[in-house]
């Protein structure tokens, strides 16, 4: 008998893991599903031409297929999420661990760091530090991923926290293991559900913060294709061209909706009694 593959349990969950799978594949295939340079000029007399059958999505002011765009656009949107919600997540759990398992006044010392970190509204920071340097797609990966470990730093320390007093970890601080292997084979391996939530949570919104950061001319430089900047340029002819921002939004909000869907369908999964909380910070 086939088994059926397991579901996230819920129809909204479903559809977020669908849309996210939809997006990778766009990503990995986007060399053959729209080969040649997205960013080179289009044909003469093609300048803003409404969908077709010629141009599915249209043409842009310099004769660019949209769809072609579209598709190498989803690469940049989908490095950004992933390699900035890493950094933030080994940071912040580097940091949230380091606190539940070490001395008081190492605890205290890295909350309050962290408190620090929180009490400055994270889209000033990054404005101000992309600001500050030439944007660059490593710039602004480096960048979110450093200023959004706060938040699951704290939440990591709770877990730990917690699991601090469970039998075999205290079986395991007896026998007189050092705290990194404590951390590495005691703790880490149950904070992996909670981590992964979280980390599938944050996707979405890196993502959201490039394409701000792209419609600023603060993110990625042509010829580097990325939805933020391609609203921006439809924004001058928006009467004319509406595919041009249309399309692009279109993209970033199923996008979006996907991870956050896809996360909250693993927090059920993971928590299926409802009864902690996953930071979406």
């Amino acid at each position: 008998m086939i088994r059926r593959p397991r579901s996230l349990g819920s129809f909204p969950a479903d559809a977020g893991f669908a849309l996210s799978v939809l997006l990778v594949v766009l990503a990995v295939t986007a060399p053959w599903l729209a080969p040649g340079d997205p960013a080179a000029l289009g044909e003469p007399g093609e300048e803003l031409q409404p969908p077709s059958a010629r141009h599915f999505l249209g043409t842009d002011q310099l004769g660019r297929d949209l769809l072609a765009r579209l598709v190498h656009g989803s690469r940049v949107s989908l490095l950004v999420g992933w390699v900035s919600v890493v950094l933030s997540v080994l940071a912040g759990t580097a940091v949230g661990v380091s606190a539940g398992l070490g001395p008081r006044w190492l605890d205290r010392g890295l909350m309050i760091v962290t408190d620090a970190f929180l009490a400055f509204p994270r889209i000033f920071v990054v404005l101000l530090l992309v600001s500050l340097s030439r944007p660059s797609l490593l710039l602004v990966m480096g960048v979110l991923g450093l200023t959004g470990w706060m938040g699951l730093a704290r939440l990591v320390r709770a877990e730990t926290l917690s699991l601090k007093e469970r039998d075999f970890v205290q079986a395991a601080r007896g026998l007189g293991l050092s705290p990194w292997r404590v951390a590495a084979v005691h703790v880490l391996p149950h904070l992996t559900g909670t981590i992964l939530v979280a980390a599938s949570l944050r996707v979405g919104g890196a993502i959201l913060a490039e394409s701000i950061l792209s419609y600023l001319g603060l993110g990625v430089q042509e010829p580097v294709v990325s939805w933020g900047a391609m609203i921006q340029q439809g924004r001058g002819v928006l009467l004319d061209g509406w595919w041009l921002t249309t399309f692009p939004g279109l993209a970033l909000t199923l996008t979006v909706l996907g991870y956050n869907l896809l996360g909250d369908g693993l927090r059920a999964r993971f928590e299926p009694r409802g009864g902690r909380r996953t930071d979406h910070g």
